[in-house]
């Protein structure tokens, strides 16, 4: 469905980001890998290079670029590259995000800027950059979208008050979906979110306290969710915030137990923002 397809994905190097590029490049799509790991980190799996090579490996075109993405000419310049390279852009992932688990008094400023920058400014960064292509793509009747990694939004002080800083960031993603939306329905581009209804076994969880890798599901259950949406028609498929297990019973998944960590679990962690 996504074959010759051409997305651009941040935080695309590792991780759920990773995951939805290889499932698209199966289809045989092209992935802009915009991500700022480009040498191997100390703690954490995966470069723009190695994720390239897997991206290819599983069938698709990869063009891996180290992007900061708080960076709004870098932003620009690589959605520009992105789109001279494979001949446009016609979906955009923003998968790259920071979080940091902590409340008000235990959030040092720098840690706030990093998830503000990284969550809501790249986001909005990324969706700006890429919107002259998505709307080629658009005339051009290529069906494209944008798809944010963020929760359905929620005013339950029970989200907030543990770490509302990393909160609002989040819901500042899924504002974004709610407001492009609506902004971009004229155009023909279809703007959703997408969110795990359990814990995603992720190199993040090592940043979450008691998260629990075995009690979680893998990275392909986003993937598979990511394709079913962006395999949808963006002009009736719009202001959606999506739940990855619902996406894929609604496309006729019925074994989800493939994706759990450990099969035949039924005690999964709920991740935050799902009640």
């Amino acid at each position: 469905m996504l074959s010759n397809k051409t997305l651009f994905i941040t935080g695309a190097s590792r991780g759920i980001g990773l995951a939805i590029a290889k499932r698209a490049a199966r289809d045989g799509a092209n992935i802009a890998i915009a991500s700022k790991t480009a040498q191997p980190h100390p703690k954490l799996p995966g470069t723009i290079h190695t994720a390239a090579r897997e991206i290819e490996e599983a069938g698709g075109k990869a063009l891996a670029m180290q992007v900061d993405i708080r960076d709004e000419e870098a932003v620009a310049t690589a959605a520009k590259r992105c789109a001279e390279h494979f001949g446009g852009i016609d979906i955009l992932v923003n998968n790259a995000s920071a979080i940091v688990l902590s409340r008000t008094a235990d959030t040092p400023m720098k840690r706030f800027d990093l998830m503000y920058g990284v969550n809501v400014r790249g986001t909005f960064a990324c969706s700006q950059a890429c919107l002259p292509y998505l709307k080629r793509s658009a005339e051009a009747g290529r069906n494209p979208h944008i798809l944010n990694l963020s929760p359905p939004l929620s005013m339950k002080p029970r989200w907030f008050a543990p770490h509302v800083a990393y909160t609002m960031t989040k819901y500042g993603m899924s504002m974004c979906v709610l407001g492009m939306a609506e902004e971009f329905r004229s155009m023909g581009i279809g703007v959703n979110a997408l969110w795990p209804r359990t814990i995603i076994a992720t190199a993040a969880l090592n940043v979450i306290a008691l998260a629990d890798p075995k009690r979680g599901r893998k990275p392909e259950i986003m993937a598979d969710a990511a394709h079913a949406i962006l395999s949808r028609d963006p002009r009736t498929c719009t202001g959606n915030f999506f739940i990855d297990d619902e996406v894929l019973r609604e496309a006729g998944v019925t074994d989800l137990d493939q994706y759990a960590v450990t099969p035949g679990n039924k005690e999964f962690i709920p991740d935050f923002f799902v009640d």
